[in-house]
């Protein structure tokens, strides 16, 4: 995909809903983007259904709970199990659940986050820990990649709550972040196998990453994303330069380690042995398809373990919509790389 014709290819073909739907997420966040570099979060709380936990277990047989990390930054993360009849009695292995939204849009409690973490819960066997960061500009660089890396610390020390009446099993942990929240989910598993204790000593092993769509970046523009613009829904240059503005340091450009990881504007970022196996989503109407790519390129010069599932029809955020065929496809997907990752444990 990524090395594609430059023509523009004609929009992708969505069902009426869908269209309606993103065409509604787009306008709310083009008038919450101040151009200041401020989110007007009055205005995108009208887009931005919130929904809370639900202890009991809803038509899916998952129930979910809210549970504080951190309350003096009002760090939290919502916790979704299958309700103890549906569950298998070994113990499930736990996503760690990074959601999108250019760092500084949407939350745990987004309907849509809720709603497809209860899926990824129920279609992939597993507990789901989905992590209420702090979101830019409020809260710049690094805090949301800090406040992810807390709540692993927090498992592997706290551990899950007893009341979720499921048995868990915390060495086969994966991180799980699309768009903004993959490239949070790369720099925490950077993070955390760079310091965190010995396998032995730790309850969290990382088994993989999972990663939809990341959003990395730099100063140039990729082929695909001057032949998407305005074609690819979702995202465009004008929203993705206006998100990494606002989450970058001040005075920082697209070139930041942050954004920009392949090793085309600076020097590719040093893995430490037990980097996990990654798994890279790649859609072919996402303008960010080429840093994808070019990212999973990357992982395999360093002899990581890593598997690219392009699909040609996808746009960005794709997997919010169940009612699209790749939605589907992605679950079978990421169920078999799950195996595979643990098959070995």
């Amino acid at each position: 995909m990524a090395g594609a014709e430059s023509a523009r290819p004609a929009p992708p073909v969505l069902p009426w809903t869908v269209r309606l739907q993103v065409l509604a997420l787009g306008a709310a966040c083009d008038l919450s983007q101040r151009r200041d570099g401020t989110v007007n979060r009055f205005l995108f709380s009208f887009a931005d259904r919130q929904t809370p936990a639900r202890p009991r277990p809803d038509a899916l047989g998952v129930r979910s709970a809210d549970v504080m990390v951190n309350a003096d930054r009002s760090l939290w993360a919502r916790v979704f199990s299958p309700s103890a009849g549906k569950a298998e009695a070994a113990p499930l292995p736990v996503l760690v659940y990074f959601h999108g939204g250019g760092f500084a849009l949407l939350s745990a409690a987004s309907a849509p986050v809720d709603a497809m973490c209860r899926r990824f819960c129920s279609e992939l066997g597993a507990v789901v820990v989905s992590v209420n960061y702090r979101r830019a500009p409020e809260h710049r660089y690094p805090a949301a990649y800090d406040d992810c890396a807390n709540v692993l610390s927090y498992l592997a020390t706290t551990g899950l709550p007893a009341d979720i009446g499921i048995p868990v099993d915390l060495s086969r942990c994966f991180l799980f972040g699309d768009s903004a929240g993959g490239n949070i989910a790369h720099h925490v598993a950077h993070r955390w196998t760079s310091s965190a204790p010995a396998a032995s000593d730790n309850t969290v092993r990382l088994a993989g990453i999972i990663l939809l769509q990341p959003y990395f970046g730099g100063e140039e523009r990729p082929k695909a994303e001057l032949r998407l613009e305005g074609v690819g829904p979702v995202v465009n240059m004008r929203r993705s330069d206006w998100s990494w503005k606002a989450f970058l340091p001040e005075g920082a450009d697209r070139n930041h380690p942050a954004a920009h990881v392949t090793g085309e504007a600076g020097p590719e970022p040093e893995l430490p042995e037990a980097f996990p196996p990654a798994m890279v989503v790649i859609g072919g109407f996402d303008p960010l398809q080429d840093w994808q790519g070019r990212y999973a390129a990357m992982l395999r010069r360093k002899g990581k373990a890593v598997q690219v599932l392009e699909l040609a029809d996808a746009i960005h955020g794709f997997y919010m919509f169940p009612k699209l065929p790749d939605a589907g496809k992605l679950v079978n997907d990421v169920n078999n790389f799950m195996e595979t990752a643990t098959s070995g444990h």
